[in-house]
């Protein structure tokens, strides 16, 4: 029985894996603000990757596929049907779980991180950026992209006038997002690696 066979399988041997890594190199270097770091890297790389994946695959794709859909093309419908609710239902909590846990790690860190970065306190302020940039980022998936997409997938009744407007909103807070995570994966890394201000 191959685990690679499943999604499920292949995440649980990757879990697997990493803890036998953690044994191996000892266990007592690892303690919760290394735990919670590790959680929110995982659900970011999930999130931004399908924020990637939106902008710079799928967005594309439909955009060639309704262009083809008069000459015999398959049209947007597989991509709109079976791909789209799937990866905006990863895309969604994916968001809300690298929120979460770069929230944890903040406060991890001591000294009232939380507030700190989000007040922008003296030593902070990069992380800080940071964490309002990917608060902005989390607000525009719940407000902006995902009541759209709704719309333009038909999950919710709405008028073609609706829908094209749906259609322009959820792109641009979608390019918002993707403009944003450039400065914001910045000062996510910048804080623990030098990148001070």
């Amino acid at each position: 029985m191959n685990p690679l066979n499943s999604v499920l399988g292949t995440i649980i041997s990757g879990f697997v894996l990493a803890i036998v890594i953690i044994f191996v190199l000892g266990s007592s270097s690892v303690n919760l603000l290394h735990m919670q770091v590790w959680f929110h890297a995982l659900a970011g790389i999930t999130w931004i990757g399908l924020l990637y994946y939106f902008n710079f695959v799928q967005v594309p794709a439909v955009g060639q596929a309704l262009g083809e859909a008069d000459s015999g093309g398959p049209g947007p419908a597989a991509i709109n049907k079976y791909v789209a609710p799937r990866a905006l239902l990863w895309f969604r909590w994916g968001a809300v779980v690298t929120w979460l846990t770069g929230a944890g790690a903040l406060e991890s860190l001591g000294r009232g991180g939380f507030v700190n970065a989000f007040t922008l306190s003296d030593g902070w302020v990069t992380i800080g950026i940071g964490a309002w940039l990917g608060t902005i980022m989390l607000f525009n998936v719940w407000v902006l992209i995902w009541p759209n997409q709704k719309k333009i997938l038909g999950i919710v009744q709405a008028t073609p006038e609706q829908i094209a407007s749906a259609k322009k909103t959820a792109l641009m807070a979608s390019r918002t997002n993707t403009l944003l995570s450039i400065p914001m994966l910045l000062c996510m890394t910048g804080h623990m690696h030098g990148f001070a201000f």
